[in-house]
């Protein structure tokens, strides 16, 4: 008997809908499954506690990952 499974393939994205600066915290939130409230208090966490190291992060992955498409 053989078992077909299904992966699902989630790419990181910017978010275009869910937005306050470049849609990096929404992107890694929809790509995770969880609320982008979430992750953006973890990055001003992250900031804080690490001396800037997470605006550092946040503006690498602003250039570096691509805006997901206009149809969705």
């Amino acid at each position: 008997m053989t078992e077909t499974s299904s992966t699902t393939t989630r790419k990181l994205r910017r978010s275009r809908d869910d937005q306050m600066l470049g849609g990096v915290c929404a992107g890694f939130a929809a790509m995770l499954g969880i609320d982008a409230a979430i992750v953006r208090v973890v990055l001003v966490a992250a900031t804080l506690l690490g001396m800037g190291a997470g605006i550092l992060i946040y503006l690498a992955c602003w250039v570096i990952v691509p805006q997901e498409s206009a149809q969705g």
